[in-house]
C-alpha cells in the first residue's frame, strides 16, 4: 500500500482490500448517490468489485482513486484523486478527472477541499499534468463550491446522462494556490 498524499489531517493512499466496508457503508448510502446517477450500491461485492476496478486503474493508467484516511483515527473516510477518462465526455477524452465521495458523517468538515486542492498540487507537481478536469452535476452546489475554490475554472455546461453538468479544467500553468485558506 502506497500513502500518495499526506495532509494536515489525512492520508491519501492507494485503495486496499480491507476498505470494502467503509466503500460500503459510503456507496449504498442513497444520499451519497444523489448526484452521482442515483445507483447505490446493495452489496459487500459490489464495493469489492469497485476496489478492485479501481485496484486494476493503478496497473492499466499508473492513477486512480485513493482512499481517504483520517490521521487521528485511522478510519476510511472516502476517497479522493483522479481518474483517467479515455471514453468521450463533453467532446474531450484521454484527460485527468478530479473527484471526491466522502461518508456521508464526513461532510461539512473539509476534507473534500483539503483533499481537492492537496490531489491538485500533487498532480500538477509530482505528476505533472498539464490539465486537470472536474465535472459536477449542476445542482449538486457543495461540489461545484469546491471545484471553484481549488481553482478549476468552469468552461461550460453540457448533458452527461441526461442530466446538466458543469465542466470545470485548469492548465498546470494557469494554476496557483488559491487566495482564501482551504
Amino acid at each position: 500500500m502506497k500513502i500518495h498524499i499526506e495532509t494536515e489531517r489525512l492520508l491519501l493512499r492507494d485503495m486496499i482490500d480491507e476498505d470494502v466496508n467503509g466503500m460500503f457503508a459510503m456507496d449504498s448510502d442513497a444520499e451519497v448517490h444523489k448526484f452521482l446517477g442515483n445507483k447505490p450500491i446493495d452489496t459487500l461485492e459490489e464495493a469489492k468489485n469497485t476496489i478492485d476496478y479501481i485496484k486494476q486503474q493503478y496497473i492499466d493508467n499508473g492513477i486512480g482513486r485513493w482512499a481517504v484516511v483520517e490521521k487521528e483515527s485511522g478510519a476510511f473516510v472516502g476517497w479522493c484523486g483522479f481518474k483517467l477518462i479515455t471514453n468521450v465526455i463533453n467532446g474531450r477524452t484521454n484527460y485527468y478527472d478530479l473527484g471526491y465521495r466522502f461518508l456521508k458523517k464526513h461532510w461539512g468538515k473539509g476534507y473534500a477541499s483539503e483533499t481537492a486542492f492537496a490531489s491538485l498540487n500533487h498532480g500538477f507537481h509530482e505528476l505533472d499534468f498539464t490539465e486537470i478536469v472536474g465535472i459536477a452535476d449542476v445542482s449538486h452546489t457543495a461540489s461545484n463550491a469546491i471545484l471553484q475554490k481549488v481553482g478549476l475554472i468552469k468552461r461550460n455546461e453540457f448533458m452527461y446522462e441526461g442530466i446538466l453538468h458543469n465542466f470545470y479544467s485548469l492548465k498546470k500553468s494557469d494554476w496557483k494556490k488559491p487566495e482564501s485558506k482551504l
